[in-house]
């Protein structure tokens, strides 16, 4: 790491800062989402909860910088597909 301007040398902390953070979110998005879908297969009470966690989740990230918000809808939408199918797995 070769900057030689302080303004480059605090742009690249910042980056590895941010890259943290939105790796986190983006860990935290998919560990629930999981979690959902696994509490649809297994009939759980709370899987309406984990359900609306993930998508408020989601929305979050999109507000900030995280994710862009077509992505963020399509995350949800896909989330909300493979629920609706493991409900209906679920009751046949």
């Amino acid at each position: 790491m070769a900057l030689r301007h302080k303004s480059a040398q605090k742009r690249h902390r910042q980056s590895l800062k941010r890259r943290l953070r939105n790796r986190s979110r983006k860990s935290t998005i998919k560990t629930f989402t999981k979690k959902a879908v696994q509490a649809i297969q297994e009939g759980a009470e709370n899987a309406v909860a984990l359900q609306s966690k993930a998508e408020s989740l989601i929305d979050k990230a999109a507000k900030g910088s995280t994710l862009h918000k077509n992505a963020a809808a399509r995350k949800k939408s896909r989330l909300a597909k493979r629920i609706n199918k493991a409900k209906a797995a679920a009751q046949a």
